[in-house]
Parts: C-alpha cells; structure tokens; sequence
C-alpha cells in the first residue's frame, strides 16, 4: 500500500509538499489527559493571538486561499480545514474534544498552521492518492449516509473510486473518519515548498515524536513534493 500525488497536481500546483506520518499499533479508546491539555492550550493561543484579526488575511493562510482559486474552488465558500479551525477559535467558539488521535491532531494542526488530516489505514480500498477527480467518483460526508456523485477536475484524496477529502483540505469522508477503535493511521500535512515548508515539516515531527510518547506506537515518517511522489505506507 502506498501514498501517492498525481503528477497532475504538481502542474497545477508546482511547490505543493506533504509531510507523512504513519503510526501502527495506537489504542485511540482510553482518555488521555495530556492531550486534552495540549489542545485546550492550542485553543488558547490562537484566540488570544487571533481574536481580533482576519484570518483569511494571515500570511499562512493565504498560500491556501490563492491555490484554492488555483483550483477553481472559492476560498470564502470552501474554507481550508486549517482556516475553518483558525476562524472558529479565534471567535472563541473553541473545538469539540473528538478522540485522542483527532485531538492531538488538531492540537498540532493549530500550532503550526498548517492542515493535518488522518485517515483509518485499515478501511483504505487499495492505495490513498492525491489527484483529480473522475466522472462518478463517490463521497461519503462526515456525519452523513448520502453519497455524492462528484464530476470530473477537482482535487481530491482518494482511495480507488472513493472521495476521501473533497476540494482538497475542506471536508473529510465518513468512511475514512478515526473512529475509538482506530489502530493503523496515515497522517498526511500539505503545505507548500516555498512558503510554509519549516512548518510542515516541524507539525510532522513533533506529532511522530508525540504518537511514539503517548501510544507507544510504531512511527514512520515520510516527504512528498514534486521530486518524491510516491511514499510506502
């Protein structure tokens, strides 16, 4: 099984990178106060941070608002996860406390500024790929049991003929969701080469170096960009 980025996207989207990690053998069922805390403090800090600005206008978020243009999808309409959280956190709407796995992501996520997505290995239909969509492709999203039927050209994660995450890093399927029971995930983070590759790579290492502490796990990480297309999960 591996992860792979089209090379179609590398010409749309020439210095687009991703940082990988993925973390075998994790128990996501007991409570993990510690996590709790990082992202309470997470939280904390971008609203105090953020409370009284844009967030569509940091410098951080707008390489994602200019690709998503790039790719013919409406920033203000579809927001990038990371700008979803950003906004909602700044307001002090704060965020739901989901699993251990999806806390902790979201806890590194908001301290780098960057999307971290995750993904249960074991409910993959063959390899996971970044790529542009095919007539027929089919959705599941979060929290719904209604199957969209997506056209041809937009830029999704994929597993075979399922969408994982439509218009790139804006919404999650529910077939891919970390569940209490979820033991095998692959963490993907995009960013970009040229603008936010420090990042990237730093929310990738402290979150392998946070699943090793925490859940005792087994952690590989990896690099995708234009030159490293493919990585083995």
């Amino acid at each position: 099984m591996k992860f792979s980025v089209s090379s179609e996207v590398f010409e749309k989207l020439d210095n687009v990178c991703f940082g990988v990690i993925v973390a075998k053998g994790i128990d996501n069922s007991l409570v993990k106060n510690d996590i709790v805390e990082k992202l309470d403090q997470s939280i904390k800090n971008c609203e105090d941070k953020f409370k009284d600005t844009k967030v569509k206008e940091l410098e951080g978020i707008l390489c994602y608002r200019a690709a998503f243009k790039e790719l013919g999808i409406n920033p203000n309409k579809f927001m990038s996860s990371i700008e979803a959280m950003l906004t909602r956190t700044s307001k002090g709407k704060g965020l739901p406390n989901i699993s251990p796995i999806v806390d902790l992501g979201n806890a590194v996520s908001l301290k780098y500024m960057v999307p971290l997505g995750a993904h249960d290995i074991d409910t993959l239909d063959g390899d996971i790929e970044v790529r542009f969509s095919k007539n027929r492709d089919s959705f599941i999203p979060l929290g719904t049991e209604e199957t969209e039927i997506l056209e041809a050209g937009e830029l999704i994660y994929s597993a075979g003929d399922n969408v994982r995450t439509r218009r790139w890093i804006w919404r999650q399927s529910e077939q891919g969701k970390i569940t209490n029971e979820s033991k095998n995930i692959f963490f993907p983070i995009d960013g970009f080469a040229d603008r936010n590759y420090e990042s990237v790579i730093s929310a990738r290492d402290e979150l392998a170096s946070l699943l090793k502490e925490v859940f005792s796990c087994d952690v590989k990480v990896g690099f995708i960009d234009k030159n490293n297309t493919e990585f083995e999960i």
